[in-house]
């Protein structure tokens, strides 16, 4: 990136994992200019050829059998908290409306998204806490079996948490979820909003595991720096969202298919999503070895695939401001992490260096006491 008088910096922040393919690569700039010449937006009242098109791919790539198009990661996971809501409700057990969550999760800022990653930050000024929502101990199994009763609905987690600190739940962990769901009737639904579409390494997180989910919610990367959101589910799961049960005005409109079809041709291509799991394995071993020069500032490296962050023994602000001074862009997460989420395009240049300004930035962290002791 670079700023108005010609700065440059390497950007590892990608937007909060939006901007997949980086900034302005040709191929998805092609496809929103070309749509851009002919229409933007008719509605849903009409049949958009591109979204047949983009959920016919997404189908054929993955658990579902239908997928509904929004905005953004937020209105993906209402669409998921609602299908799970109404699945019992036309399975004849209304009464089975609650979803187990997980302490450290975050799913949003709408009234119900906030309830459901139950962060008190974002809860805080906005009123009673939205019904419905029994979180428990992120990977811990004795608390989910103890949560789920006659009323619960389904179990809503993210097989990577993102804002809570990187930490990617143990596959075993996703596959125990996934039996205890079956046991139950309950639906097991999956947040991939920030670990899909390719960034671990598959093309949704949940592959690592095993397993299939009934529902998940997508965006970010599918739309490669375009709103562009995504709700999918099996047959089951969707029977009780019928049309005009949900329904969305912007969602799925000309401009963000065009970008969300550009995306699956560079992502679905042969050999990119191996790419994706070689260099983040680079960068992971990197960053362990600057733990290692660095253990009175850095703790571990935490994540998976492109999708990593450092657990800092400073306030992470500090080292994010220090790598901004480096002309390195990062963000912020939950537990005191600096999240890495670099394009999923990046190669071993842009590793070696976004390692040297790491370094750099943690000497001169180092430097600084010193630095304002002699003064």
């Amino acid at each position: 990136m670079f700023t108005a008088d010609g700065q440059e910096y390497l950007d590892f922040a990608a937007g909060i994992a939006v901007n997949s393919l980086g900034h302005c690569h040709p191929h998805l700039v092609e496809a929103l200019t070309e749509q851009a010449r002919k229409v933007w937006h008719v509605s849903n009242l009409f049949e958009i050829p591109d979204q047949t098109r983009l959920g016919e791919r997404l189908v054929a790539a993955t658990f579902a059998d239908h997928v509904f198009f929004c905005n953004s990661g937020a209105e993906a996971l209402e669409c998921a908290i609602k299908t799970a809501r109404r699945y019992h409700y036309a399975s004849g057990s209304p009464e089975r409306y609650r979803i187990v969550t997980f302490e450290g999760a975050f799913h949003g800022r709408t009234m119900a998204t906030i309830a459901a990653g139950g962060q008190p930050k974002y809860l805080e000024g906005f009123g009673p806490k939205l019904e419905g929502f029994d979180q428990v101990p992120f990977g811990d199994l004795k608390a989910v079996r103890q949560a789920v009763g006659p009323e619960t609905a389904a179990i809503l987690v993210e097989p990577v948490q993102g804002e809570g600190g990187l930490r990617p739940a143990d596959p075993a962990f996703l596959r125990a979820l996934r039996e205890i769901c079956d046991e139950n009737g309950i639906l097991l639904v999956l947040d991939e909003v920030q670990s899909g579409v390719g960034r671990t390494g598959k093309l949704f997180a949940y592959e690592w595991a095993g397993i299939e989910p009934d529902v998940m919610a997508i965006a970010k990367g599918i739309g490669g720096g375009f709103p562009l959101g995504a709700c999918l589910a099996t047959e089951e799961a969707a029977k009780g969202m019928q049309p005009g049960t949900h329904g969305t005005t912007f969602g799925g409109n000309p401009l963000a298919m065009a970008v969300g079809n550009a995306v699956l041709d560079v992502v679905l291509e042969p050999g990119f999503l191996q790419h994706v799991a070689d260099i983040g394995l680079r960068l992971r071993q990197g960053l362990a070895r600057l733990v290692d020069t660095h253990p009175d500032l850095l703790e571990d490296v935490r994540g998976t695939g492109l999708m990593l962050g450092l657990k800092a023994r400073i306030p992470n602000k500090d080292l994010i401001a220090a790598l901004r001074d480096q002309h390195f862009l990062a963000v912020a997460a939950g537990d005191n992490v600096v999240r890495l989420l670099p394009p999923l395009t990046i190669g071993q240049a842009e590793v070696d260096e976004a390692l040297q300004k790491i370094d750099q930035a943690c000497e001169a962290v180092r430097a600084a006491p010193a630095a304002q002791g002699a003064a």
